[in-house]
């Protein structure tokens, strides 16, 4: 393919940058790892898991704890290999590994503590261990499916009735509860519900289970006797897990994307209190609570916040007076929380661990996939920690130290400034602040690491050895990052392409798409979660487009959220119907980064024609992802010269049109899954 540099018009706007980078010069570069007071994450936030770490496997997303509390289950549930882990709570630690092939969140003890059921996801199936001397052994699995049973169901919570005589099963992708007897394992009944069935729990008498509906924000209350469901309850988005009071008279809901925990009376099945898990007055939508757990005395209830990496400690003896006490630091992505039986000790899911890490043998498009290969989607193996209930003097020091890691307090104080000057800058010091820039492109390209494609440049903390697509694959580019400024320490927050379209477009993923997109990568039964193919993924606060368009700014997509069929080119989203360019082709690697560009320069002039252009235009320019080694398929190096070649004719013609004054161009990777990096997995090419 020709390589061709473009010529850039640097105006004010490339000044404006480059003081940026100057700003910054003289002080050592945040970087993400290990030190001692701590592990630093690439988005800067900060991880002192307090107490005892014991390692179990990738995206631990479920704790079950025996009646007699000696035993403590954790489902694995990630990319990579994935089992059940069996922790001795009198030793806190792994006593045994029960390996699984495909399994998802649901785990149960039953019978006197004898049997673990755990949900077989893709497999539709329960499996089953049996304990003999103190050890689990494999039983015959219970088979979900069958001539009458939906093809995709994909089992999720469990609970078992206090006579071990009846399972109940939330099947996922069924929409359904299912009904087991045992011990025959026969599906004595399917009752249809809703929208992505998750947690499943009984009343101490059994005569109702509660499922939360994942996808609904309901809660659906079964009577079992019947075996019919009588009602839902409206809760928040996302209810997830849920947990009843010792008494029984009490239903807590975590609702992940409404930050708040729902209190259910289960004598009337009324919602009586909602209790937010907002770190301060005015954040954003993103503490993600997605575990609970209550003390024995049923005083304290713990709730797990997955994006925050904490537990919060809420007093909840007081009817109606629900209060969040105190906040205690874990791990990465809590998601599952345990209070051992005598209340003394708190066991906690980490779902991706305590760091991220460098990947110098990451994915190399030109080389065939090893078992040696650094990838991503599998790095980050999850945590238990354990740790003693603390006290009020201890809450409130592990408070402190949350609030530090998060930078909470500094958030909240951003949010309380007001603007003191109607000078435009280009950047806005305040919320609020008047700014020169009108027009904003932002450009979403596909999983490259910073090393592959700028390692090689001398000024920054590049890797040449492992620059894949260096100057002469990549002119544009580099010249790009020369001339304006190179951004050498920036990352994403995600993993892959399915969390990180969501995080690119609406600056969070949700539990749904980080919880379900390991079981889509490793082919083990979910479908693809995000880019609009499932409302469940939308986030509370809305995509990008959304927020623009709840300010009056006028917005266009060119190929992001949109999919095409045939000669057809559809929306994901609703609010961008009408709202993006059906001649731009969407995701298609085969299809040219370059005919793409030509396209949007089409409306580019139609725009100068009018005097008018979109004032916020987001495009997806895919080819840099490469089809890899697929035999008949353009190599690597071609596909990611097409694409930067079609990243400078774009910018050329921008900076050629009359909107380039107060026009800013924005390029990122939605994720750096594909590639090797030196300083970070999650290190990306960003450009400005």
């Amino acid at each position: 393919m020709r390589k061709l540099v473009m010529k850039f018009r640097i105006r004010w706007i490339g000044s404006f940058f480059l003081l940026i980078g100057l700003a910054s010069c003289g002080k050592s570069p945040e970087l993400p790892g290990s030190f001692e007071w701590g592990t630093r994450l690439p988005n800067r936030w900060i991880l002192t898991p307090v107490g005892k770490q014991i390692p179990v496997g990738d995206l631990p997303l479920n704790l079950a704890l025996s009646s007699n509390g000696r035993w403590l289950a954790v489902t694995n549930n990630g990319y990579s290999r994935q089992f059940i882990s069996i922790i001795d709570v009198q030793k806190d630690s792994v006593a045994q590994e029960l390996p699984v092939a495909k399994s998802f969140y649901g785990l149960a003890f039953a019978l006197g503590d004898s049997t673990l059921f755990a949900s077989g996801g893709g497999d539709n199936q329960i499996l089953v261990w049996h304990l003999d001397q103190n050890r689990w052994q494999a039983g015959d699995s219970i088979a979900l499916g069958g001539k009458s049973a939906p093809e995709e169901i994909f089992p999720a919570g469990l609970a078992v009735s206090a006579d071990g005589k009846t399972l109940y099963v939330a099947e996922n992708l069924a929409n359904a509860l299912s009904v087991v007897s045992l011990p025959g394992s026969k599906v004595e009944a399917r009752i249809p519900l809703g929208a992505y069935p998750y947690d499943v729990t009984l009343t101490p008498d059994g005569s109702k289970a509660y499922i939360s509906l994942w996808g609904g924000a309901k809660v659906s209350v079964f009577d079992t006797r019947t075996r019919r469901k009588t009602h839902d309850i409206a809760v928040g988005e996302h209810p997830n897990a849920m947990e009843l009071s010792p008494d029984g008279s009490l239903l807590f809901v975590a609702c992940s994307n409404t930050d708040e925990v729902w209190v259910i009376r289960t004598q009337s099945d009324a919602v009586v209190d909602t209790i937010s898990l907002h770190p301060y007055a005015g954040a954003p939508y993103g503490s993600t609570p997605n575990g609970l757990a209550l003390t024995p005395d049923g005083h304290w209830l713990l709730v797990a916040n997955a994006d925050n990496n904490d537990v919060a400690v809420i007093d909840v003896s007081q009817a109606g007076q629900n209060e969040v006490k105190g906040l205690i630091p874990v791990g990465w992505y809590p998601t599952a929380v345990v209070v051992s039986r005598d209340g003394k000790k708190v066991f906690v899911a980490n779902g991706k661990g305590l760091s991220s890490r460098a990947n110098p043998k990451g994915p190399n498009p030109n080389e065939k996939i090893t078992e040696e290969v650094e990838y991503i989607g599998g790095l980050f193996w999850g945590t238990v920690s354990v740790f003693p209930l603390p006290d009020g003097n201890q809450l409130a020091e592990y408070t402190r130290q949350v609030e530090k890691n998060n930078g909470f307090n500094e958030a909240a104080q951003k949010l309380t400034e007001k603007p003191k000057t109607q000078k435009a800058h280009a950047i806005p010091r305040r919320v609020g602040e008047p700014s020169l820039i009108k027009h904003v492109i932002y450009i979403i390209k596909e999983n490259r690491t910073y090393d592959q494609v700028l390692g090689d440049l001398p000024q920054g903390n590049g890797a040449p050895e492992i620059c894949l697509f260096d100057s002469t694959v990549s002119p544009n580019h580099h010249a790009l990052a020369t001339a304006f400024v190179l951004l050498d320490n920036f990352y994403v927050d995600a993993e892959v392409s399915a969390d990180g379209h969501e995080w690119s477009t609406g600056a969070i993923a949700t539990d749904f798409v980080e919880k379900t997109w390991p079981s889509n990568y490793s082919e083990r039964g979910l479908p693809y979660p995000s880019e609009g193919t499932h409302q469940i993924a939308f986030p509370t606060s809305g995509y990008i487009w959304e927020a623009a368009a709840r300010k009056g700014v006028s917005y266009r997509s060119y190929g992001e959220f949109v999919y095409y069929h045939g000669d057809s080119t559809f929306a994901t989203h609703p609010a961008l119907r009408g709202h993006f360019d059906p001649n731009f082709r969407p995701w298609d690697l085969d299809y040219p980064d370059t005919l793409r560009a030509a396209e949007f320069i089409r409306e580019l002039h139609q725009f100068e024609d009018r005097g008018e252009m979109p004032q916020f235009i987001i495009m997806r320019l895919p080819n840099d992802h490469t089809y890899g080694t697929v035999p008949g398929k353009h190599t690597p190096r071609a596909m990611v010269a097409d694409n930067d070649l079609a990243l400078g004719r774009l910018v050329e013609a921008v900076t050629r049109s009359k909107f380039w004054k107060d026009t800013a161009i924005f390029v990122v990777e939605d994720d750096a899954q594909n590639g090797p990096d030196h300083v970070d997995a999650h290190r990306t090419v960003a450009l400005v």
